[in-house]
């Protein structure tokens, strides 16, 4: 529970620390006392949204502070999640700079501000007078019924199903094309493939092509060449070639070394040159073999060579180029047919998960109906006794497509007088009704969460007499629960307060400041005194403020 509270310089309040009780505790005040700084302060503390024009004028920053005890074990269970070990006490401080800034800490460790609201959401509640108007939205309503219901499980089970559904929804979108789209990339990439796939293209091809082209070409003058360069080196059957003589040469020196030593060397270089035309003369006679042309080589040779410039001059410019988007466009060819299994294995499995979320969506229709039923029966009961005997609540359910909460649509419907049917609260419903719709379903649901601390900021607005009372009843029994902290201006309801916390302003030397302070008994008795007969006290009405707080007591 909220065990104190600790503001500094935030608003009107200077400095102030309130003790608070584990039961009832009711805060009053005349208006402009204070009482919204102060549940403005909570909200703070609690992770919420903040300015700087929440500091207090002339100061450089505001802090607050709040201290819990007895945490349930889900807000522990937080608090090690978020690496912080709980101890007997919980300190959640957060500190509002002149500029706009703010920092938080969870006892004394600088954490951030969305882990303190995480945290804080765990440990209080705050219903202010204007979260009525959450039963005037029925796209709210689903969620009360899920709290009431406690299908905290079971949603989560359906969740995860349909979050899986949708990714694999996802993936189908991704993958499918339009049907024209698909068409016209398949015909395109057959006919690249289809154009260039048969003329089995390698790599350097045409080069290689290119410079037999060139040879055959120049077949004859070649062949003449290399066939004159032969007879020289070589000879012929009346002449003498290039290698004859240099054989001749070599006889004619060969038999003088001993009489000229220089000669050896040049006998050896002779004999090397031999050798050298020789080889060279056989190479020539192999050429000229292969300049051997006959006229069917070059016919192929010259369409091989038209081919290749063709495909080069519609997909190159180089063969590379041609051959690397024949690859791709085989690849994607087959990409876009494993695509298609893809999309049928997906499609299956898209049907397998609807099947099983419409399932698992029937059997969360079915719980919530079932709940249904006892929350209007223990509402209704909760709000006769809030002094509204002949009111009906109806559950409507809308069948709806599957979304992350499954399938339904709820609307609470109210009638508030006998005899009339219901309808959308937005449409009947008073501001005093809708308070007290609210109470009784925090009352309802008290018992079906673990947060141990419930706020109500002026949820008496619209109500008084009897009614004021029964609620007052209400918010104490519910304090048997729970801790309550009301701010109200009714003195029914601050009566029945076990804790009573007065918040009053003060204005000195053109400033003002507000005070928050425990009452004693007298101290109650004067300010239920105020609430009931204003600045007119008299002995009269000090006697029934003292009476009615006896009576409770």
């Amino acid at each position: 529970m909220l065990k104190e509270l600790h503001i500094e310089n935030l608003a009107v309040i200077e400095n102030a620390t309130v003790s608070l009780g584990p039961n009832l505790n009711v805060f009053t005040g005349e208006t402009g006392a204070g009482k919204s700084i102060l549940i403005g302060g909570i909200n703070a503390v609690l992770g919420q949204r903040v300015s700087r024009d929440m500091v207090r004028s002339g100061a450089e920053k505001a802090y607050i502070s709040a201290v819990f005890d007895d945490i349930p074990e889900e807000a522990a269970q937080a608090l090690r999640d978020a690496g912080i070990e709980p101890e007997d006490e919980l300190i959640i401080s957060r500190e509002i700079s002149a500029d706009g800034r703010s920092s938080a800490r969870i006892n004394s460790r600088a954490v951030s501000v969305s882990a303190v609201r995480d945290i804080g959401g765990l440990l209080i509640n705050i219903h202010g007078q204007h979260d009525s108007q959450v039963l005037l939205d029925p796209s709210k309503h689903l969620g009360i019924l899920d709290g009431y219901a406690q299908t905290d499980c079971e949603l989560e089970d359906y969740r995860t199903s349909f979050r899986e559904l949708q990714a694999v929804a996802r993936e189908i979108s991704k993958l499918k094309q339009s049907e024209r789209e698909k068409s016209q990339r398949t015909a395109y990439l057959s006919s690249v493939v289809n154009d260039i796939g048969p003329l089995d293209l390698e790599r350097g091809e045409d080069d290689a092509v290119e410079e037999r082209f060139k040879i055959i070409d120049n077949a004859v003058e070649l062949s003449r060449a290399v066939r004159a360069a032969v007879s020289l080196l070589s000879g012929g059957d009346d002449t003498e070639g290039a290698s004859d003589m240099i054989n001749s040469a070599f006889s004619e020196i060969s038999g003088s070394e001993e009489l000229l030593p220089k000669l050896k060397s040049l006998c050896e270089r002779l004999g090397s040159v031999s050798i050298e035309v020789s080889d060279i003369s056989d190479e020539l006679s192999k050429l000229l073999d292969s300049l051997d042309i006959d006229s069917s080589e070059y016919e192929r040779l010259s369409a091989r060579r038209d081919e290749l410039n063709r495909i080069k001059r519609r997909y190159g410019p180089s063969l590379d180029g041609v051959i690397k988007l024949y690859e791709d466009s085989s690849a994607e060819l087959e990409l876009l047919g494993s695509s298609e299994l893809e999309l049928e294995a997906l499609s299956k499995k898209r049907d397998g998960l609807l099947a099983l979320v419409s399932k698992k969506a029937e059997a969360l229709s079915a719980s919530r109906k079932k709940a249904a039923l006892r929350f209007k029966n223990e509402v209704e009961g909760e709000l006769r006794f809030l002094n509204m005997p002949d009111v009906k609540i109806e559950v409507a359910f809308e069948r709806g497509k599957l979304t992350n909460t499954g399938m339904d649509g709820v609307e609470f419907l109210i009638s508030a007088n006998r005899g009339e049917e219901p309808k959308p609260m937005a449409k009947i419903a008073s501001g005093g009704e809708l308070s007290r719709i609210m109470l009784a379903l925090k009352s309802v649901l008290a018992d079906r969460d673990s947060v141990p601390t419930l706020i109500f900021d002026e949820i008496d607005s619209g109500v008084s007499g009897r009614a004021a009372q029964k609620i007052g009843i209400k918010l104490r029994d519910i304090s048997r629960r729970r801790q309550v902290i009301c701010v109200t201006h009714l003195a029914q309801i601050a009566i029945v307060g076990d804790e009573h916390i007065l918040i009053e302003k003060h204005t000195e030397e053109d400033r003002t400041s507000t005070e928050i302070k425990p009452l004693d008994f007298e101290g109650r008795k004067l300010e239920i005194a105020r609430i009931l007969g204003g600045d007119n006290i008299t002995d009269t009405v000090l006697r029934d403020a003292e009476e009615q707080l006896l009576s409770v007591k």
